[in-house]
C-alpha cells in the first residue's frame, strides 16, 4: 500500500500509475488476441459479430463501475485520513453490492439481447455469433465483477502492483484457451468468449486466495462481511454521476456503432479493429486519470490541497508526451496494425481512415481526461457527467450522423475529436472556479490515527 500524500509529486504519480497501465496492457491483449484470432481463423464477419457486442457489455456494467469508482474515492480518502475502521466497513460494502449487481446485470442482458441487437440494426447474418459470444461472456460477469473490485480497493489503498501481477496471469491463459479452444477444438466465437471467462475466473480464484493469506485490510470470506448503508450511500453520491457517465458513454458506443452498421459488416469490422488498437493509445490518460483520482483523494482527505495543482501540472506533461508519440504511431504504422488483425484490404483501408483522423486529437482526449481525474478524486462527479452527455448526445452523435449522410464512413469518426474539445474547454472552465474542492468526503482528518489491524 503507498501513501500519496508526502513525497515527490511526478515520481509518485508516474510510480504508481506505471503498473495499472502495464495492466491495461494485458487487459487489452485479451481483446487484441481474441480479435487476431477470430480475423485471421474465423473471419471478418466474426470480428463485426464481437465488435457488437463490446459496447451491449459496456452498457450492462457502466452503472456499476461507477458506483464501484466512488467507492475507490472513498477508500483513498479514509486510508489518507488514517481511518482503517471504515476503510474495512467499505471494502466490505462494495464486495457484497458488486456480487449482487452481477447476478441482476447477467440476467437482464439474456433476457434481452435479441431487442438489443434489433434497436441497433445489427445486419441479420452477424446476430447468431453476436448471441452465443455475448451470452458466454454475459455468463461470466460475476467473475469479471470481482477480479475488478478487488483492483478498485487496492487501488485505492494505493496498491496498484498486485492487479497487474493477476491480470499477467489471466493473460497468459486467455492465450493459451484462445488457441486451444478456437485451433484445437474448433468452438469458433464461443471458444474466445469461454477462454475469456475461464481466464478471468482463475485470476480471481487465485488473487481471493492470495489477499486473504496476505493483506490485513482486504480478506474475503463469506460470513462476517458488514453492509454499511451510509458509506454505500456515499459512494452512491460520488459513484452514480461517473456511473452514468459511463452509461451514457456505452448508449453512446450503441448509437455510433448503430451509425456504423448502416455501411455494411466491412465497416463494422473495421471500426472494431480500429477501435481496439485505439484503446491503446487512451490507455495511458486514463491510467494516469486514475493514478490522480487515488493522489487527489488521499491528500484532500490528508488535508493537503496544496499538491493537488501540482499533480495536476504533472500528469498533463506525462500524458501529453505519451499522446503525441501514440499519434505518430499510428500516423505511420496504422494500415500494418490493422493488417496484424486482417487481410482484408478493404477493412484496411476503412480502419486506417479512423485511426488518421482520431489519431490527431489524442493529446486533446488525454487533457480532458486528466482534468476531469481531479474533480473525481475530490468526490465532484457530476460535473463530469453533464459535460460527458453534452459532448456525447448534442454532439458526437449527432455531428456523425450528420457527416455520415455527407461523407460515408469517414463522416462518422470526425464527431469524436469534435465532442472530446467540447469536453475539455468544459472541464477546463470548470476546474479553474475551484467548486470541486467543497465536495470531499473526509472535511477534517481525524486527530487520532487507528491502525490497520
Amino acid at each position: 500500500m503507498r501513501d500519496l500524500s508526502q513525497g515527490p509529486i511526478a515520481r509518485q504519480i508516474f510510480i504508481f500509475a506505471v503498473p495499472m497501465l502495464l495492466g491495461n496492457v494485458f487487459q487489452q491483449l485479451y481483446n487484441i488476441v481474441d480479435m487476431i484470432i477470430i480475423g485471421r481463423y474465423i473471419g471478418t464477419g466474426a470480428v463485426a459479430a464481437a465488435g457488437a457486442s463490446f459496447p451491449v457489455i459496456f452498457v450492462l456494467v457502466s452503472l456499476v463501475i461507477g458506483i464501484t469508482t466512488g467507492t475507490t474515492i472513498i477508500i483513498s480518502q479514509y486510508y489518507g485520513a488514517k481511518d482503517f475502521d471504515a476503510v474495512k466497513r467499505a471494502i466490505d460494502t462494495a464486495m457484497i453490492y458488486l456480487f449482487v449487481a452481477s447476478i441482476i446485470l447477467t440476467v437482464a442482458g439474456l433476457l434481452f439481447i435479441e431487442d438489443i441487437w434489433h434497436l441497433i440494426g445489427l445486419p441479420d447474418e452477424l446476430v447468431a455469433d453476436a448471441t452465443r459470444y455475448f451470452s458466454i461472456y454475459a455468463g461470466g460477469l460475476i467473475l469479471m465483477f470481482g477480479y475488478n473490485a478487488i483492483s478498485a480497493v487496492l487501488r485505492g489503498l494505493g496498491d496498484s502492483k498486485t492487479p497487474l501481477y493477476f491480470l499477467i496471469i489471466s493473460t497468459l491463459l486467455n492465450i493459451g484457451f484462445d488457441l486451444l479452444f478456437v485451433l484445437s477444438f474448433g468452438w469458433g466465437i464461443g471458444g474466445v468468449a469461454f477462454a475469456t471467462v475461464l481466464s478471468q475466473g482463475i485470476a480471481f480464484v487465485l488473487s481471493v486466495i492470495y489477499l486473504n493469506r496476505t493483506h490485513q485490510l482486504i480478506r474475503l470470506r463469506l460470513s462476517g462481511l458488514v453492509f454499511d448503508w451510509d458509506i454505500f450511500r456515499k459512494s452512491l453520491r460520488i459513484g452514480i454521476p461517473t456511473g452514468l457517465q459511463h452509461t451514457f458513454v456505452s448508449v453512446g458506443m450503441l448509437a455510433l456503432i448503430s451509425i456504423v452498421n448502416r455501411f455494411g459488416t466491412d465497416t463494422i469490422a473495421a471500426y472494431t479493429i480500429a477501435w481496439r488498437i485505439d484503446s491503446f493509445a487512451a490507455m495511458p490518460a486514463m491510467n494516469f486519470g486514475l493514478a490522480l483520482n487515488t493522489f487527489v483523494g488521499q491528500n484532500l482527505g490528508a488535508g493537503k490541497p496544496e499538491r493537488v495543482a501540482r499533480g495536476l501540472r504533472s500528469t498533463l506533461i506525462m500524458t501529453t508526451a505519451v499522446s503525441l508519440t501514440f499519434t505518430a504511431v499510428a500516423w505511420l504504422f496504422g494500415r500494418q496494425m490493422m493488417g496484424i488483425f486482417t487481410p482484408n484490404e478493404e477493412v484496411i483501408e476503412i480502419g486506417y481512415g479512423y485511426l488518421v483522423v482520431v489519431a490527431s486529437f489524442y493529446i486533446i482526449f488525454s487533457s480532458m481526461f486528466v482534468i476531469q481525474s481531479v474533480m473525481r478524486g475530490a468526490g465532484d462527479t457530476l460535473i463530469p457527467m453533464f459535460i460527458t452527455l453534452i459532448a456525447l448526445w448534442f454532439l458526437r452523435i449527432p455531428v456523425s450522423h450528420l457527416l455520415s449522410l455527407r461523407f460515408g464512413a469517414e463522416g462518422i469518426w470526425w464527431g469524436i475529436p469534435i465532442a472530446w474539445l467540447f469536453g475539455l474547454v468544459a472541464a477546463y472552465i470548470y476546474y479553474r472556479t475551484g467548486r470541486w474542492k467543497q465536495k470531499v468526503v473526509v472535511k477534517n482528518p481525524p486527530g487520532s490515527k487507528s491502525s490497520p489491524a
